[in-house]
């Protein structure tokens, strides 16, 4: 008779000891001819907190340095990004500078990442809308965040790191609002501007009603803009056509300005799609 048809735990305790000698034989990587070798952390940036004497609290900045940067010899543009935590946009931008630079053609960035603490606070202007602050409480700290950006932390990275004095501000929805506000109110805080589904429905639309007394003003000479939206419909989409049509009709003096709709996408798919295209477009490798 077959001892493992007679004796089921006999046979069962042989296949257990055996599969114990394979998985031992596994872990030491014998048997394979491959080398082993303990886990090891994947670094992608460096994360430090940032005190803001204008903010009354410190801030967390995610910075990404890529790959160029070992060269000590180079200097690189800042593109500093809105909600920018490790739970927000930071993993997600810093792979699209990565793979925008990948083949020669655009320029590496450095990414700097400013992790959000209250964003209905930091990134909208105060309302007079009843309905606005019933829906954000803590709305109205933009200009107050603005400054931080301006005053605090951009010298800060310009310390800290190999700039070229080349600066760009990447946000979307309500961060997008902001990056459209800085561009209309104060022009001068970044060269390059990209808003992407910016919430111009805040306030009444009120910002992009304001826009072309806005873009009298001086101070635009050598700006960019990069404007887009999805299939937004309602506020959203007559407050950017408010500001198209702004642009349009008396653009200021020096400053470059696209829009890129995108009926296509929707407020949660935009994002990607449109900072690829818009660091490609802003961000060109030089022809020799």
């Amino acid at each position: 008779m077959n001892e493992s048809v007679a004796n089921p735990s006999c046979a069962l305790g042989r296949w257990l000891g055996a599969l114990g000698v394979l998985l031992a034989l596994a872990a030491c990587g014998h048997g394979t001819g491959l080398p082993t070798e303990a886990a090891r952390p994947i670094v992608i940036g460096q994360s430090q907190l940032l005190p803001s004497s204008i903010l009354g609290g410190a801030r967390r900045i995610n910075v990404y340095l890529p790959p160029g940067y070992a060269d000590a010899s180079r200097r690189f543009p800042v593109l500093y990004l809105l909600d920018g935590g490790e739970a927000e946009d930071f993993h997600h931008i810093t792979g699209l500078a990565q793979v925008v630079a990948f083949n020669g053609r655009t320029q590496e960035l450095i990414v700097v990442g400013i992790e959000g603490v209250d964003r209905k606070h930091d990134l909208t202007p105060p309302s007079k809308v009843p309905g606005d602050r019933e829906l954000l409480p803590t709305s109205g700290g933009a200009e107050a965040y603005r400054r931080f950006l301006v005053e605090e932390l951009q010298p800060w990275v310009t310390a800290r790191y190999r700039t070229n004095g080349h600066s760009a501000l990447i946000g979307e929805s309500l961060a997008g609002l902001f990056v459209t506000e800085t561009f209309l109110r104060a022009p001068r805080s970044f060269d390059d501007y990209i808003a992407i589904s910016p919430s111009l429905w805040w306030e009444g639309e009120a910002l992009s009603h304001e826009a072309t007394t806005l873009l009298r003003a001086q101070g635009f000479q050598g700006r960019r803009l990069w404007l887009s939206l999805g299939d937004e419909g309602g506020a959203m989409q007559s407050a950017v056509d408010r500001l198209v049509r702004a642009l349009k009709d008396a653009p200021p003096a020096g400053v470059t300005w696209h829009f890129d709709p995108r009926p296509d996408e929707r407020h949660d798919t935009i994002y990607h799609p449109v900072a690829l295209t818009a660091l490609r477009a802003l961000f060109p490798v030089s022809e020799p």
